[in-house]
Protein backbone atom coordinates (compact mmCIF):
# COMPACT_ATOMS: atom_id res chain seq x y z
CA UNK A 1 0.00 0.00 0.00
CA UNK A 2 2.84 2.34 0.84
CA UNK A 3 4.15 2.01 -2.50
CA UNK A 4 1.04 2.60 -4.30
CA UNK A 5 0.12 5.52 -1.88
CA UNK A 6 3.58 7.30 -3.30
CA UNK A 7 3.84 6.45 -6.67
CA UNK A 8 -0.36 6.90 -6.72
CA UNK A 9 -0.71 3.74 -9.15
CA UNK A 10 0.92 0.87 -10.01
CA UNK A 11 1.58 -2.69 -11.66
CA UNK A 12 2.84 -5.36 -9.63
CA UNK A 13 5.98 -5.15 -11.71
CA UNK A 14 6.17 -1.35 -10.36
CA UNK A 15 5.42 -2.99 -6.40
CA UNK A 16 8.15 -6.03 -7.01
CA UNK A 17 10.48 -3.42 -8.17
CA UNK A 18 9.94 -0.44 -5.66
CA UNK A 19 10.53 -3.47 -2.42
CA UNK A 20 13.56 -4.29 -0.50
CA UNK A 21 15.87 -6.67 -2.24
CA UNK A 22 16.36 -8.61 0.74
CA UNK A 23 15.06 -11.08 1.11
CA UNK A 24 13.48 -11.45 -2.23
CA UNK A 25 9.51 -11.35 -2.71
CA UNK A 26 8.06 -13.34 -5.39
CA UNK A 27 5.89 -11.59 -7.83
CA UNK A 28 2.98 -13.80 -7.38
CA UNK A 29 3.17 -13.46 -3.93
CA UNK A 30 2.74 -9.31 -4.57
CA UNK A 31 -0.07 -10.38 -6.96
CA UNK A 32 -2.02 -12.21 -4.56
CA UNK A 33 -1.66 -9.63 -2.19
CA UNK A 34 -2.48 -7.18 -4.50
CA UNK A 35 -5.31 -9.35 -5.45
CA UNK A 36 -6.15 -9.08 -1.84
CA UNK A 37 -6.34 -5.78 -0.56
CA UNK A 38 -8.29 -5.22 -3.78
CA UNK A 39 -11.24 -7.70 -2.46
CA UNK A 40 -11.12 -6.05 0.83
CA UNK A 41 -11.74 -2.58 -1.18
CA UNK A 42 -8.63 -1.22 -0.65
CA UNK A 43 -7.45 -0.53 -4.09
CA UNK A 44 -9.11 -0.86 -7.97
CA UNK A 45 -7.35 -1.96 -11.02
CA UNK A 46 -7.71 -1.46 -14.44
CA UNK A 47 -6.18 -3.49 -17.24
CA UNK A 48 -4.08 -1.52 -19.69
CA UNK A 49 -2.70 -3.91 -22.34
CA UNK A 50 -2.04 -7.20 -20.96
CA UNK A 51 -1.41 -5.50 -17.22
CA UNK A 52 -3.51 -4.59 -14.72
CA UNK A 53 -2.35 -1.20 -13.20
CA UNK A 54 -3.49 -0.72 -9.42
CA UNK A 55 -4.36 2.53 -7.67
CA UNK A 56 -5.21 3.03 -3.67
CA UNK A 57 -9.09 3.78 -3.24
CA UNK A 58 -8.44 4.36 0.84
CA UNK A 59 -6.46 7.07 2.10
CA UNK A 60 -3.76 6.21 4.37
CA UNK A 61 -5.01 7.58 7.56
CA UNK A 62 -8.01 5.47 6.81
CA UNK A 63 -6.57 2.43 5.93
CA UNK A 64 -4.24 2.57 9.19
CA UNK A 65 -7.49 3.55 11.71
CA UNK A 66 -9.04 0.47 10.11
CA UNK A 67 -6.21 -1.79 10.94
CA UNK A 68 -5.90 -0.18 14.54
CA UNK A 69 -9.66 -1.19 15.07
CA UNK A 70 -8.70 -4.73 13.52
CA UNK A 71 -5.48 -4.96 15.92
CA UNK A 72 -7.54 -3.86 18.66
CA UNK A 73 -10.58 -6.30 18.45
CA UNK A 74 -8.54 -9.48 16.71
CA UNK A 75 -5.74 -9.53 19.41
CA UNK A 76 -6.79 -7.22 22.48
CA UNK A 77 -10.29 -8.63 22.55
CA UNK A 78 -11.47 -5.07 21.83
CA UNK A 79 -10.43 -3.30 24.89
CA UNK A 80 -8.07 -0.38 24.36
CA UNK A 81 -6.67 -0.62 27.74
CA UNK A 82 -5.26 -4.19 26.95
CA UNK A 83 -3.60 -2.69 24.19
CA UNK A 84 -2.39 0.55 26.22
CA UNK A 85 -1.01 -1.94 28.95
CA UNK A 86 0.82 -3.85 26.48
CA UNK A 87 2.58 -0.92 24.52
CA UNK A 88 3.01 0.71 28.32
CA UNK A 89 5.58 -2.80 28.58
CA UNK A 90 7.32 -1.72 25.93
CA UNK A 91 9.21 1.83 27.69
CA UNK A 92 7.09 4.72 25.61
CA UNK A 93 7.27 7.73 26.73
CA UNK A 94 4.06 9.07 29.01
CA UNK A 95 3.04 11.63 26.37
CA UNK A 96 3.22 8.86 23.86
CA UNK A 97 1.36 6.73 26.09
CA UNK A 98 -1.69 9.70 26.61
CA UNK A 99 -1.72 10.45 22.49
CA UNK A 100 -2.57 6.89 21.76
CA UNK A 101 -5.65 7.31 24.65
CA UNK A 102 -6.65 10.38 22.77
CA UNK A 103 -6.07 8.73 19.36
CA UNK A 104 -8.03 5.43 20.43
CA UNK A 105 -10.62 7.79 21.72
CA UNK A 106 -11.72 9.21 18.45
CA UNK A 107 -12.07 6.15 17.01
Amino acid sequence: MNILWKKGQGTVGDVVAALPRRPPIAYNTVQTLLRILEEKGYISHEQVGRRYVYRPLVEQHVARRRALGHLLKSLFDDSPSLLLNALGDEGLERSEVERLKRLIGDA
